[in-house]
């Protein structure tokens, strides 16, 4: 058996490829679910409507949407420059608490600016520390050629002890009964709801503008073909004149910037403070949802939304059928190896024989 390269790949082909490995994946989750002996019809119906059966569900379902949609589009823009960003955890983080350290209560209103200024403040102050946490291991690739995957992944860990130092010292709540978190931001600068009595907040729409402009940045612009082209054969891109070094460093602020503006979404517009378990894991969701779009912009918000849904659906789904709500992690993990294998026979064919 080999795989032989297709000699053009076709466009419906790749939009079909998601779709085939999604119901793959819940086809092969009911075995489990079988297995744990709850009715399949039953806990799958559970499922969606736990996720869009009520104005509540949809709400919760885009709260956690959010900042899946800006980690999938760090993933995303690093991808596709073959720049393995695994550090988006690590970046939300410090962009949550650059955001806190702007726009925070510290015995008054911040820095005693107004909110209009401290505002557009905040959001550079986030997505500059997520874009310089990730400008390290980038310059380490292009210059040295460390492998990013090691680097980014380790910086996880040392961010979120960082972070840990910050809210049990200088950044602590004194109000908050020895608990570790962060001091709140200003009330003035928290962004506003979409909904009245939901969470769901105006960073939804900040993070599906941003899908857009990338779309149009990759799509449309000098970067983005150089970003194509560094992604497909660096070498390659490089006896052809482009600047390889350049945009690799410019592709790693981008996607640091994002990963850092997703933690501004949750300390602005849902939380309110810095906590050490603010994220269930929405970066390294990121990359989940990045390869289930296919690295494509616009696909990271149907991707974002759909593992969103599967999250909130299995909660609601295991408190009223008593199926483990794991089975969403399995879901997600399964639908990432079958989007993976759907990918690749769609640009290769299996052949059988000898050479």
């Amino acid at each position: 058996m080999r795989l032989e390269a297709r000699g053009e790949v076709s466009r419906s082909a790749l939009v079909l490829a998601p779709v085939i490995a999604i119901l793959f994946t819940f086809g092969i989750c009911a075995l489990l679910v079988a297995w744990a002996g709850a009715p399949v019809g039953r806990t799958y119906a559970l499922l969606i409507e736990g996720a869009f059966g009520s104005r509540f569900a949809i709400a919760e379902t885009l709260t956690r949407a959010t900042p899946l949609i800006l980690t999938g589009l760090a993933a995303a823009v690093a991808f596709r420059a073959r720049l393995y960003n695994i550090g988006a955890e690590g970046q939300l983080y410090v962009g949550a608490l650059a955001a806190v350290a702007v726009g925070g209560l510290h015995g008054g209103t911040g820095f005693d600016l107004p909110p209009a200024v401290l505002f557009p403040l905040m959001l550079i102050a986030g997505a500059a520390a997520g874009a310089l946490l990730l400008l390290g291991p980038a310059w380490m690739k292009a210059k040295l050629g460390v492998d990013e995957v090691v680097t980014t992944l380790l910086l996880n860990f040392i961010a979120l002890l960082f972070v840990s130092m910050m809210l049990d010292g200088p950044m602590k709540d004194p109000m908050a009964m020895g608990w570790p978190q962060s001091v709140g931001i200003n009330p003035e600068l928290e962004f506003g709801k979409l909904l009245e009595r939901t969470r769901v907040h105006s960073g939804l729409l900040m993070a599906s503008a941003l899908a857009v402009i990338v779309w149009l940045v990759e799509r449309f612009t000098t970067f983005g073909f150089a970003l194509r082209a560094v992604g497909a054969n660096a070498r390659a891109a490089a006896f052809a004149g482009l600047p390889v070094r350049r945009t690799v460093l410019l592709c790693a602020l981008i996607s640091g910037a994002l990963a850092g503006l997703a933690g501004v979404g949750e300390v602005a517009g849902r939380a309110g403070y810095v906590t050490l378990d603010m994220s269930p894991g929405y970066g390294y969701a990121g990359i989940v949802i990045a390869m289930l779009a296919g690295l494509h912009p616009l696909g990271v918000m149907l991707s974002a939304v759909f593992v969103a849904a599967v999250l909130v659906g299995a909660d609601s789904m295991s408190r009223a059928i008593g199926v483990p709500n794991y089975i969403a992690d399995v879901i997600v993990a399964t639908a990432l190896l079958a989007m993976l294998v759907a990918t690749l026979l769609t640009r290769y064919r299996i052949r059988w024989g000898r050479a």
